[in-house]
């Protein structure tokens, strides 16, 4: 739908109070701004407001169109803040939508108030403060209480967003699988395609991590429909993120050549002027070219991707634009830039709360930089990664987080002389415990917590750390014997009937 001559609708209304056009401008936008069509929807506003950091005009409107105003703007600031990659348009969004959501509340309009508060949450989540996102969405939902309405779906999708993105999986899952029948029975186009691309990509990433191909098929069957629900609506930017996110699929299946018609799918969807959209999917197009061992390609992407997020505020995606490009680099051999950008990345996510993507980066300094740090760097990466990814459902990263401490172990032989990136002088050995020493208790922390998470089973405990049954317990009957006591007892195995010569 096309905005045409809205000089002209404001002077067809010139007979009318402000208080009366405003409802009415205000739905307008609403149902523009649900379309991503945020551009149009600023301009229904313009009477009103005309850009981001103005205050919208609020003179001469009663309380619940001066909250209805106020949300319509903050919620659009939010959009166009994140589609054009404007700094400080998050705190701003946040503001505005935080008084609109007082003058509801004083009002004891409870819907309101919770539609505010998932517009509030989504604008932590952009910033990549997810836990304030996941506070912000559980008191919509503690709001509405049993109501079942639009505002309850919103909650509990965005809430599942957020979960899934701190790799928090089953309370992923366990959100979208017990609301299923409710986005299902929803009149909402818009949402039932949200809830399918979300469901899609969880799927997906347990489906890869599981190796479960049955989760695969189930996710591209849940792709296809939020497309289809995207198209019938023309949400051309939802669309395009359905396209990035089938590229993010076939890059871990090694099918690259259907990555990359994805991805040319969703560009050639996505506008030039929605700069954050297509920051996203340089990013997924530079970890194809990562995949495929095309290192100057990535690169050339990987530093535009970290470009455009610098420009804005969505740390999230900048920390992870951040890992990316720094992965092409230390692979280039660049390796100060690289830890330069992975340090960057580690701050970043720390300083927004996004303790999983600073764990993931410092994984990576280990990963990529293992043979030019010293032990004594290795080591304080290795604690940092640790720390950040205690709470870590995701198995494939726990595996990775156990692919370093073995790292640590074989680099206990390594000498001192290797001198640190960051030009401070290599560290000598402890007076008080030796490396090995420090690496074994950190082994033992990382089965310990693995078999706390699998209730005392080492099978599932080897599949949480990327080892096998045996290989685990020829380590608890070796060296880590003092969690002995942490695993279930053996279960003693049938013989066979049947005598093997």
């Amino acid at each position: 739908m096309k905005i045409k001559h809205v000089a002209s609708l404001q002077s067809d209304t010139l007979a009318t109070t402000i208080g009366e056009r405003a409802p009415e401008l205000c739905a307008r936008a609403k149902t523009l701004e649900e379309a991503g069509k945020f551009e149009d929807a600023r301009l229904v506003l313009s009477e009103f407001w005309q850009r981001i950091g103005e205050r919208p005009k609020l003179d001469g409107l009663d309380r619940p169109v001066r909250a209805e105003l106020l949300l319509r703007v903050g919620a659009l600031s939010g959009w166009i803040g994140s589609a054009n990659q404007i700094p400080g348009a998050q705190e701003i969004a946040k503001d505005l939508i935080s008084e609109s959501a007082a003058i509801f509340e004083e009002l004891r309009m409870t819907e309101r108030v919770a539609e505010a508060r998932v517009d509030l949450g989504t604008c932590y989540w952009r910033e990549g403060s997810l836990d304030e996102a996941r506070i912000t969405f559980d008191d919509a939902l503690h709001l509405l209480g049993d109501i079942r309405s639009e505002q309850r779906l919103r909650a509990l999708l965005n809430k599942a967003i957020v979960e899934h993105v701190s790799s928090r999986l089953k309370e992923a899952v366990k959100i979208l699988v017990e609301s299923e029948s409710l986005f299902e029975t929803s009149g909402n186009q818009m949402l039932r395609g949200k809830f399918h691309n979300e469901f899609a990509t969880v799927l997906k990433h347990v489906g890869l991590v599981e190796g479960r191909e049955d989760y695969i098929d189930r996710a591209l069957m849940q792709y296809t429909a939020a497309s289809i629900e995207f198209e019938k609506v023309g949400h051309e930017r939802l669309l395009a993120g359905v396209e990035n996110n089938l590229g993010l699929m076939f890059i871990h299946l090694e099918r690259f050549e259907e990555a990359h018609a994805h991805l040319d799918r969703a560009l050639s969807v996505a506008t030039k002027s929605d700069k954050g959209r297509r920051a996203q999917f340089e990013d997924t197009r530079a970890r194809v070219f990562l995949a495929e061992g095309k290192l100057e390609q990535a690169d050339r992407v990987a530093a535009s991707a970290v470009k455009g997020f610098r420009e804005g505020d969505e740390q999230g995606h900048l920390t992870a634009a951040l890992t990316t490009h720094a992965t092409i680099l230390a692979k280039l051999g660049r390796h100060r830039e690289a830890l330069a950008m992975l340090n960057e990345a580690v701050r970043v996510a720390t300083q927004v709360g996004d303790p999983e993507d600073a764990g993931i980066a410092s994984i990576t300094i280990i990963e990529e930089l293992s043979s030019v740090l010293s032990p004594a760097e290795l080591q304080n990466h290795y604690r940092n990664a640790e720390s950040s990814l205690r709470h870590s459902q995701h198995a494939a990263i726990r595996s990775r987080l156990g692919g370093c401490a073995r790292t640590l172990l074989a680099n206990e032989v390594r000498t001192s002389s290797t001198p640190p990136l960051d030009g401070s002088a290599p560290a000598g050995s402890s007076s008080d415990s030796s490396l090995e020493e420090q690496v074994l208790r950190y082994e033992g922390e990382l089965i310990r917590s693995a078999l706390q998470a699998s209730d005392g089973s080492v099978t599932r405990a080897a599949r949480l750390l990327g080892v096998t049954h045996q290989g685990l317990a020829f380590i608890l009957n070796g060296r880590q014997k003092n969690l002995l006591s942490s695993r279930k007892p053996a279960k003693p195995r049938r013989r066979s009937i049947i005598r093997y010569h």
